[in-house]
């Protein structure tokens, strides 16, 4: 006999067909319908194989992308095969053996036995492609790591070093160059190619490469300094600067007119930038600088970057020649000095001085 006539139907899924793992949801019909108990699996039937095709397709896309994914997955971790297969015993996708490219020396000493579940998606009504990106951001933090440890392997002296790290290498540096006054010459001209010794050198290198020259090099574009007066601050290492009676006279720095204030007191003996081996000729000579206050503020900035690593070598030399011992070997006299310097802060205190210097010349007004 034939049902009431009824405002809504649901379709089940009665099929026992290889498709009859898939829900289907409940579908609210727009209109009136009369149904026959006999007749409603038939009438059901093409809204069923519609609603079944559509995600059928849906899968089948989502098993292609990450089929996909498993093949970029074993080119880096396996050479074998590998088989996935669904909780419902629909598809099964096999990997062919692809060859392994090693990408760290690590690499080969890693297990890989995850294999291929952590591209296994549960399936979700509403977006079956949400899963696949989630799926993506692993495999590119993956990616990353690699291309981080590739650098630091074959590339090391671009890995990142830690500026402390570096500051500290230079001060045992000069504390070795104390005791044996040929040992920063030595660096310099390839004598010593040890690793300790290639590491000390790459932290001179760029304590002025990177620290220091590109401050210098900025300070002197802004300024209207002279050359002369920029050869006479990089020679003399020790420098005053004094207040004194204010006159209306051409500023001895970039001979500009300005209400000149202040002296510039030069002194000290020149040295050699790399080696800080210091010349005794004409040790006493000093220079007298009349100089505005603008210039005089760029000349402290400018002075204190320019000579801090040969002020901090004459302190390292000042601390071996007082606390070193005639009899004990360089290296543990050394190792002696730099701990105790380390651990009473000395060398964390020097370290910060340079920070403010390099942050004053960071920081240092535009010449109006």
């Amino acid at each position: 006999g034939k049902r009431k006539r009824s405002n809504t139907s649901v379709l089940y899924d009665s099929d026992e067909s290889e498709d009859s793992d898939i829900l289907v949801r409940k579908v609210f019909a727009k209109r009136h319908c009369i149904m026959d108990e006999d007749e409603s699996s038939q009438e059901q039937q093409p809204d069923k194989t519609c609603c079944t095709e559509n995600l059928s397709t849906r899968k089948q896309k989502v098993f292609t992308k990450l089929k996909e994914l498993a093949r970029q997955r074993a080119t880096r971790r396996s050479c074998s095969s590998e088989n996935f297969e669904d909780s419902n015993d629909e598809a099964e996708i096999e990997e062919e053996p692809l060859c392994h490219l090693p990408l760290t020396p690590r690499e080969g000493s890693e297990t890989d036995s995850d294999s291929m579940k952590d591209f296994i998606v549960e399936e979700d009504d509403d977006d079956n492609t949400e899963h696949v990106k989630s799926e993506n951001q692993p495999q590119q933090k993956e990616q990353n790591t690699s291309n981080s440890e590739l650098l630091a392997y074959y590339v090391p002296h671009l890995s990142r070093c830690d500026h402390y790290v570096h500051f500290k290498r230079i001060v045992k540096a000069f504390l070795i160059n104390a005791i044996d006054d040929t040992f920063l010459s030595s660096l310099y001209d390839g004598t010593r190619q040890k690793k300790y010794a290639q590491d000390m050198l790459l932290s001179l290198h760029y304590l002025d490469d990177r620290f220091i020259r590109p401050r210098l090099e900025n300070l002197i574009s802004r300024s209207r300094w002279k050359d002369r007066y920029k050869e006479r601050v990089d020679c003399y290492p020790d420098v005053r600067i004094i207040l004194k009676n204010q006159k209306n006279i051409g500023c001895q720095a970039c001979e500009l007119n300005r209400y000149c204030k202040f002296n510039v007191l030069l002194s000290g003996r020149l040295y050699n930038s790399k080696t800080l081996e210091a010349d005794d000729f004409m040790s006493d000579d000093k220079q007298v600088l009349k100089v505005g206050m603008v210039c005089a503020d760029r000349t402290r900035v400018y002075h204190n970057l320019k000579h801090f690593k040969y002020k901090l070598y004459v302190d390292c030399s000042s601390i071996a020649e007082v606390d070193g011992v005639e009899d004990e070997p360089v290296k543990d006299t050394v190792e002696r000095l730099f701990s105790q310097l380390e651990d009473s802060g000395w060398i964390q205190k020097r370290y910060s001085v340079l920070e403010d210097y390099m942050n004053d010349a960071d920081n240092f007004q535009e010449e109006k």
